[in-house]
């Protein structure tokens, strides 16, 4: 598909309800402000959605979408006979650097998806299940390979995790520190918490 003006204004438009997603919220996103960010007239969106929440849907398709794939990416990249511990290490990095730093896409799907009317989680829900799953096969490698502390429930250990992780969106500052000491104390955390 051709880089066309109308694809990159899109693209624009998509970024920017996700910029507006972020900070605040679905219910308080307007396309007034979709539209200042992306530079564009707010009734020009329409040309490429036919109502907010459809850009809204949008915005969020492309976080969650990002956020697995970059994540699946990183850990695509490590050798192949890692201890799946290290991979887990590896996977909390990736997400820790997507949800605070790549995008405001995957902090705002993040964010957003529990706001969102039911019918329009229904449509997300195949994409957070697809990228969870890539976390249980990373638990369920560490209790394979023995280093997961046998008293922990893997499923219930997964979701605190993921939930401790998530809640980096709300409280980090690049102000106040660096990300890799946040992913540093992470990683140490997982590790230390998770393991035999």
């Amino acid at each position: 598909m051709r880089d066309t003006k109308s694809a990159r204004t899109r693209r624009r438009v998509v970024d920017a309800a996700a910029h507006v997603l972020l900070r605040r919220g679905y219910a308080g996103t307007r396309l007034s402000d979709v539209a200042e960010v992306a530079q564009v007239q707010a009734p020009a969106i329409y040309y490429y959605f036919s109502s907010r929440d459809e850009l809204i849907d949008e915005a969020v398709a492309v976080g969650l979408d990002r956020a697995r794939s970059l994540v699946s990416e990183a850990l695509a990249a490590a050798p192949p006979d890692l201890p799946a511990i290290d991979r887990l290490a590896i996977a909390v990095s990736a997400h820790l650097r997507t949800l605070l730093t790549h995008s405001d896409h995957a902090a705002a799907a993040i964010r957003t998806v529990p706001q969102l009317p039911e019918a329009m989680r229904e449509r997300h829900r195949q994409a957070q299940r697809d990228y969870v799953g890539v976390w249980r096969e990373l638990v369920a490698q560490v209790q394979d390979e023995g280093d997961l502390d046998a008293g922990l429930a893997a499923g219930t250990a997964l979701m605190v995790v993921l939930g401790a992780l998530n809640w980096t969106a709300e409280w980090w500052d690049p102000a106040r520190g660096s990300l890799d000491a946040v992913i540093d104390a992470a990683q140490r955390l997982v590790r230390q918490g998770l393991a035999a």
